[in-house]
This record gives structure tokens, sequence and C-alpha cells, in this order.
């Protein structure tokens, strides 16, 4: 077990070589050069864990995703750490610059604006050219908003696949949808409040029955968890608060299951009837669900025939 940092005077100690921890302040110690890859916490700021306290603060300098929002972090625990942006607008010009600090024998810590880095950021270039140069690297594993969710869903966590977020055009987000669909796995996706109902109609009409989970601002003071099977949640898309990050969850299908069922493709063929032609959402269908063009042609005829009688009365 590792122990805990001795709390020193630190009078004859630079400010920002230590940290704050229940009022008190604590010297951080001296760490070895490299990229220290730090988890940062994904909203409640108490979910910092002793060792990054100790890494953020001992180090030369701390590369971050927005500095005001590292800037939270720092000031919360007292840390005094230069603030060196790295984010992917100017990754390319920051990693050489970064290179040239860690061959010059600094210490810099590399954290995402929330949770664990190289997760839905470019950090894993600078990891792929500090290990290529021969350079150290070490990982500090803390919070992850994929981890979180998954263990709040309630759904299979033997198998999972990490998705990142949805195509933000609706064909793409579709036909990315119908792949998913195949996948044997608990499937986890992050998606912005501005795109939460329509990514949960889309995956709703290729994956309908499985079971899911609506995991919105973990962590945080107003989070929520709305579990249910995924065409259900789909119908409520509209009433959701979208305000927050949001994180999916969808539960493997049946692991009998090699094609969509009977209403799943029925709910999958009405949406496309409604937004193209009868011969590409035919098409489009049957490469979804998996099952034989000709069945899904005849039931698309039968569906057509169904609206068109409905529209007559």
């Amino acid at each position: 077990m590792r122990s805990a940092p001795a709390i020193h005077d630190t009078t004859d100690q630079p400010a920002d070589r230590g940290f704050l921890i229940a009022g008190l302040r604590v010297k951080a110690p001296k760490i070895a050069p490299g990229l220290y890859l730090v988890a940062t916490p994904i909203g409640n700021l108490g979910d910092i864990t002793l060792r990054a306290l100790e890494t953020l603060a001992a180090a030369d300098c701390i590369a971050c995703e927005d500095t005001r929002v590292t800037r939270r972090l720092t000031e919360r625990y007292g840390i005094e750490a230069k603030l060196l942006p790295y984010h992917e607008h100017n990754a390319a010009q920051a990693r050489p610059k970064i290179l040239d600090k860690l061959s010059q024998g600094l210490a810099i810590a590399l954290v995402s604006d929330a949770g664990t880095p190289l997760i839905s950021d470019p950090g894993f270039k600078l990891v792929r050219e500090v290990c290529a140069a021969g350079l150290p690297v070490h990982a500090l594993p803390g919070p992850s908003s994929v981890l979180t969710a998954l263990t709040l869903a309630a759904l299979p966590t033997n198998q999972f696949f990490f998705e990142g977020f949805l195509p933000s055009k609706q064909g793409a987000r579709r036909a990315r949808a119908g792949e998913l669909a195949r996948i044997g796995a608990t499937l986890v996706l992050f998606e912005s409040g501005n795109r939460i109902a329509e990514a949960l109609h889309d995956l709703a009409a290729a994956m309908g029955e499985r079971e899911a989970a609506i995991c919105r601002e973990l962590t945080k003071l107003h989070e929520e968890v709305r579990r249910g099977p995924l065409h259900e949640l789909a119908a409520i898309a509209d009433e959701l608060e979208t305000r927050g990050e949001f994180v999916l969850v969808i539960g493997p299908p049946p692991a009998d299951s090699q094609q969509v069922s009977a209403s799943d493709l029925d709910r999958l063929l009405t949406d496309m009837l409604q937004q193209t032609s009868v011969k590409d959402a035919v098409a489009q269908a049957a490469e979804l669900s998996g099952r034989p063009r000709r069945e899904v042609y005849a039931r698309a005829l039968e569906l057509t025939k169904l609206s068109a009688a409905d529209g007559e009365h």
C-alpha cells in the first residue's frame, strides 16, 4: 500500500510544489522526468486521487485541453503550476515543444478537461511520439465517464465496446448504428445534448428492444440515469433535459440473435420510408438489419400499403 505524503513546513518550498488538502499544505514529492497521464474528475472535484494531486503539483508544467477548466481544479487544491494548452486545434504545433521539454529532462503532466486522457482527445498522438523518442510515459488511473456509466447502467460489463461520438450527419449516423447493432457486446457512446434525441431515434431504429441507459451529468449535482428498452427511451427523448454531458450504454443483443427482430425491422423501415424512396429504404434496411433483401422488400410494400390505408381514413 502506498503511504500518504508527509505534511511539512513549507516555508522554504516554492508554492507551486505543493497542494492543499483538508486545509493543510502538503509538500509534493519530486517526480522523475517524463510524461504523466493524469486522470481528473469528470464532474465532482472531490474525485481527484492523492497521487494525481502530488503529480500535478510536482510537474514542471501541465498540458491541458482548456486552461480555464484545468485552472478550476488547480485553484481548488492550491496548485500553482504553469498550464500549457494542448488540444486538437494546436496539437501539431504544441507536440514538438512538449517533446523538446521532455528531452531536456522535465516532468510534464497531461490532462483532459475531464476524465482519463487519450479517451476521445488527441493525447494518443503525443504519447505515440514520446514513446517513439524513447522518453518515459507514466499513467495515473482515475475517473472515467465510460467506466462510471457502465457501473450505473445495470447492464453486462464482461464485454463492452466504446464507440465515442456518433457521426453528426443523419445518413452516416444511421449507417454506423446499423454496424454497431452487429457487435455482440455492451456499447458505450458519448453524445451531446443537442443531438441526443436524434441519436436515440436512430439507435432505436437499428436496435430497438435492447436494454439501455441514458446517463447525464455523471458525478455532478444534477446526475440523472434513465434505464429501459432502447425504443422506450427513444420515445421519451424529446422530454429529456438536454443540458450537460451524456453517456449512452446499450446492452448486447441476445446470444442467438444474428438479425434484428421483426418489430425492429418495422421500426427501421417505417422511419426510412418517411425519409426516402422504397428502393433506397429497402437497400439500407437490408444492410442494417442483416435480413434477406426479398423479405425486407415485401415488408416495405406491406407497410406502405398500411400507411396509405390509414391515410384514407
